[in-house]
């Protein structure tokens, strides 16, 4: 059918050309423009989003991957095309529109996040539809410019649920100055829940090619990581979605240095020597983390001047009920214990010896049975040459 005799639904028109989208890409704002007539617009000198008229810090524009698709679909399908759609959408877009208007008060936005939150969790299948209409920018514009610790609440898990499919791009707002002031201000003064959700939200980022740029601006933010360290100092539940973040950070090698200038190590050691059964994982992790951070000559003389940083490595190494933390504990003493003399002398202090003896009768793998024999000749050859 030709696409003249078709009634173009609003969400397909541009908001500037009132034509049908050919290439459609969002900006920050999360508003949806077609490329020529954003681009067009940006010539003429506007710095700003045609819509809303806020400024943009980031004129980057994301393509509507999931938009185009749909309308893709549209064009082929003509009136075949599901009429369910538009009754699904429209819904969607009012209340998208209603968190988007300057005229809505904080109580009408709380209800209608309320409203979203509802309809993701009993209907799964509208997720789709929310990152079609570009709701997942405009819930992360919001986050970072109320700043209201209850609204903060009810948007973070609206956000980490839409991410959860992938949709990282408009995360990168967050690169504009006032933003990452606006996330590290709401990390210092937030509830523990929004912590562990700013946590697990920084992971997500760390996690993406999408946003690597981003992930490397979190770790040189010295208050931001300082404030995460601390979380992990605590021993609360939250200090778990702390470790995750920390470890996901690490994975920008650049991150780390900045990470073990904070105190990294230390708030690791005390985890670990704290954590209970319940905790398993989580003390797992913050072995991991050690590990992986243990290229850095300061991590290796904070873990061994700690004094009880050789002895958090030694009590990984073995635990009844599981093996997680095994290899990381092993790795990290055979690098610290490799060129030092007090770090020897702690870890058999500690114990290594019999927990590496227990080890090796347990079930463990292969791979974690040469790990623990490697590490006991290496602690006897040693102490043959200091004889």
């Amino acid at each position: 059918m030709k696409e003249a005799q078709m009634t173009i639904p609003d969400l397909f028109r541009c908001p500037i050309s009132l034509d049908l989208f050919s290439d459609p890409v969002t900006l920050s704002t999360g508003q949806t423009y077609d490329r020529s007539s954003i681009e067009k617009w940006f010539a003429c000198g506007n710095l700003t989003c045609p819509v809303t008229m806020q400024k943009l810090h980031d004129p980057s524009l994301v393509p509507n991957h999931n938009l185009r698709h749909l309308i893709q679909q549209w064009r082929q399908m003509g009136h075949r095309f599901d009429p369910d759609y538009l009754t699904t959408i429209d819904p969607l877009l009012d209340m998208k529109r209603g968190l988007e208007s300057p005229q809505a008060t904080l109580q009408e936005k709380l209800r209608i996040l309320e409203g979203i939150r509802v309809s993701m969790d009993e209907t799964p299948a509208k997720i789709p539809f929310l990152l079609q209409i570009g709701l997942l920018p405009s819930l992360v514009q919001l986050l970072f410019g109320e700043l209201d610790p209850g609204f903060a609440e009810k948007l973070l898990p609206c956000i980490l649920k839409l991410m959860s499919f992938g949709e990282f791009g408009s995360l990168n707002m967050l690169k504009e100055e006032s933003k990452m002031e606006s996330l590290v201000v709401l990390f210092e003064n937030g509830t523990a829940m929004i912590k562990q959700s700013l946590c697990r939200l920084v992971g997500a980022i760390s996690a993406s090619s999408e946003t690597r740029e981003l992930c490397a601006m979190i770790g040189k933010n010295r208050r931001f990581l300082h404030r995460v360290v601390r979380l992990i100092h605590q021993n609360s539940e939250a200090s778990e979605a702390g470790i995750e973040a920390v470890l996901a950070l690490c994975r920008l090698e650049s991150n780390r240095e900045e990470l073990v200038q904070q105190g990294l190590i230390n708030g690791l050691v005390t985890y670990i020597l704290n954590s209970e059964t319940k905790e398993r994982r989580s003390a797992a992790t913050a072995m991991a983390t050690i590990e992986q951070v243990l290229g850095i000559e300061r991590a290796k003389e904070e873990l061994i001047n700690d004094p009880q940083g050789v002895k958090a490595a030694v009590k990984m190494v073995f635990r009844v009920s599981d093996h997680e933390g095994s290899e990381s504990a092993l790795n990290s003493l055979l690098m610290v214990c490799y060129e030092s003399l007090q770090a020897r002398e702690q870890a058999i202090a500690a114990g290594v010896l019999t927990q590496l003896l227990l080890l090796l009768q347990s079930q463990c793998s292969r791979r974690i049975k040469t790990k623990a024999t490697t590490l006991l000749k290496l602690l006897r050859s040693k102490w043959d040459e200091e004889q």
